[in-house]
């Protein structure tokens, strides 16, 4: 996959700096890769389409001031979204030190304004309300609700990268108005009062 031409294709509109922030990052996971084993992801393929995957919302996500990412691991969506949306304040939780250590490191490097990270489980942090809470590959659709319970309130979306079980988890009434956006690889659950 060639990053830039799929997703000008797609027509994602993204800022000028997206693509240089996306390879300085790419370098640096790699090089940390090595040493830490961040992510199982090892190949410039898969990590190609990892961002792909993190990025695409950005075609139907509403603007938002502020964006809490639970579990960001090695930047995946937290990260690749606080390069796409560089107005919006983007919080990335990840409790274990050689991750919240690479994320720190990107952030400073890069000169991301918008990102904060923070090394605590979610649970550990103080009750505060995002415009969107997003997470990936974390734990079900049920559990993310009740981890992000404090940090959000009825004008807030939360964002599920789901894969086809989706389905079987949204089959009970969850109580909140959602949708699936449906890619090849991808079931996005896109959960709110307002949708």
């Amino acid at each position: 996959m060639d990053l830039k031409t799929t997703l000008t294709h797609d027509k994602i509109e993204l800022p000028n700096n997206f693509f240089q922030n996306i390879q300085k990052y790419k370098e640096h996971l790699f090089k940390w890769n090595k040493i830490h084993n961040l992510t199982g992801a090892k190949s410039e393929q898969t990590i190609n389409e990892f961002i792909y995957d993190a990025v695409f919302p950005v075609s139907f996500l509403p603007k938002v001031d502020s964006l809490l990412d639970i579990g960001t691991g090695a930047g995946f969506p937290g990260m690749i979204l606080a390069f796409a949306l560089p107005h919006t304040e983007v919080t990335l939780v990840e409790p274990l030190t050689k991750r919240a250590s690479f994320l720190q490191f990107v952030k400073a490097d890069l000169g991301l304004d918008n990102v904060k990270v923070v090394k605590k489980r979610v649970e550990e942090m103080q009750p505060k309300v995002f415009d969107l809470i997003t997470s990936r590959a974390v734990t079900d659709t049920k559990m993310l609700l009740s981890l992000s319970k404090n940090f959000r309130d009825v004008h807030s979306k939360l964002l599920f990268y789901k894969g086809e079980k989706v389905f079987d988890e949204i089959e009970t009434d969850i109580g909140i108005k959602h949708k699936i956006i449906e890619t090849k690889n991808r079931h996005y659950l896109l959960l709110g009062e307002e949708l």
